[in-house]
This record gives C-alpha cells, sequence and structure tokens, in this order.
C-alpha cells in the first residue's frame, strides 16, 4: 500500500524540491500540500491515516514549536519530521524532546533526505549527530507545552493570534465569530494556560519560540 506524506511548508520552491526528492525514494507515494496553518490543519484532519507529515519549522503562524506541540495532541498517532533552514543542535534537540520523530535540515541533499524519511517511516527516529549532544528543552519550556496541549483548536488559533498582536475584535473579524465569543475562548486560554493576563498567555507560549527573549507582550485590553 502506497505510503501518504504530508507537506507543509509556505514557499512553492521548497514544496517542489521536497516533492521531487520524496518521489526519488518512494514513487508510488501520495502527496498533499498545504501552504499555511489553515490548510495545514485541515489537511491533517482530512487524511487521518497519513503516514508522515513534514512540517516547516519557520511555517508564518506556527509560531516556534507550537504548532508541534498541538499536532502531536491532537493527532499523536501522525509521526512528524521537522524541516528548517534553522540548523542549530539547540533547535534540533527542542523539536525531538517536543515529540518531532526527526529533523532534518534544508541544507540536506536527496540522499540524506531519503535515508531520513525511510528511517523514520520504519518506526526510527532521525536528527543529525549534533542535536543528541546538545542541552535539552527546560523544565519551563515543557511546563508550557503540557499547558498549550491542553487548548482546543480554537483556542489554540486565538493564542497564535494574540501572539501576533491581534486585539479581541481582530480575531474575531479573523475567524468570523463575535467579540463576545472571543473573550470567551480567552478566559479559557488563560485558565489553561495559568495565565492572568493577555501578557502572561503570550509569554507562556513564548517559551516554544524558536528565539524566546525575542516575545515582545502585548497590549492589554479589557476582557
Amino acid at each position: 500500500m502506497a505510503s501518504t506524506i504530508l507537506v507543509a511548508d509556505d514557499h512553492p520552491l521548497f514544496r517542489e524540491a521536497l516533492r521531487g526528492a520524496v518521489q526519488r525514494v518512494l514513487p508510488d507515494v501520495q502527496l498533499r500540500e498545504a501552504e499555511d496553518v489553515d490548510a495545514l490543519y485541515a489537511l491533517v484532519d482530512a487524511e487521518p491515516d497519513a503516514d508522515l507529515l513534514l512540517l516547516d519549522l519557520n511555517m508564518p503562524g506556527a509560531q516556534g514549536f507550537s504548532a508541534l506541540v498541538h499536532l502531536r495532541a491532537l493527532h499523536p498517532q501522525l509521526p512528524i519530521v521537522m524541516v528548517s533552514a534553522r540548523e542549530e543542535p539547540a533547535v534540533m534537540r527542542r523539536a525531538l524532546d517536543h515529540g518531532a520523530m526527526g529533523f532534518i535540515p534544508k541544507s540536506a541533499d536527496a540522499a540524506t533526505l531519503g535515508e531520513a524519511i525511510t528511517r523514520v517511516l520504519d518506526g526510527d527516529r532521525w536528527a543529525p549527530a549534533a542535536a543528541s549532544a546538545a542541552p535539552a528543552a527546560s523544565a519551563d519550556e515543557h511546563d508550557a507545552a503540557q499547558r498549550v496541549r491542553d487548548l482546543t483548536p480554537q483556542q489554540f488559533r486565538v493564542l497564535q493570534m494574540l501572539g501576533e498582536g491581534l486585539l479581541n475584535k481582530q480575531i474575531g473579524y479573523e475567524l468570523g465569530v463575535s467579540e463576545a465569543t472571543i473573550k470567551a475562548h480567552m478566559t479559557a486560554i488563560l485558565r489553561k494556560l495559568g495565565a492572568s493576563n493577555r501578557t502572561q498567555a503570550v509569554l507562556v507560549a513564548g517559551r516554544l519560540a524558536l528565539d524566546p527573549g525575542a516575545v515582545k507582550p502585548q497590549p492589554e485590553e479589557g476582557e
């Protein structure tokens, strides 16, 4: 039976290169693609029996490792391999610590990519050797991941938009729901994250950012 592999990356040229590399290793593969986060979540829901997800770490709207954590909570049966131009050993190690089955640098050649995909499809993990020597994700980061896992898909989307600096009214407009509904989501998000306001919520989620120190507090508004 042919494997089904999902590819999520916002760069068409890289998706094309990845598609070609995968097809050389698995000629009969069924490939499904997503170019943004909303399409990614819809794709994963539509393909519950997919064999593998190749996920770009820097996809817009998928801040840091939060999308990985969220997808692992919703679809624990789906192996996820992160693909990224960020090749620092610590970044690779954090991805593995948050449940990725592999980490493929975008600089990898086709043979390396093929080896990584084959190993993960066989049930193994794969990452460059440098990843194992890097320090593990911190206890604070694991705590933040555990809290984010408790969010529903809609609450997670609200949190992501909050992290982008949107206000409740703007989030409601983007999601096609009332501001009152967003306020209700915010109340649940703050409770699940153990936060007392929007800034704390963003900072908790920010522990999963690629560069946590760059996360800036958001303006408060009436809850």
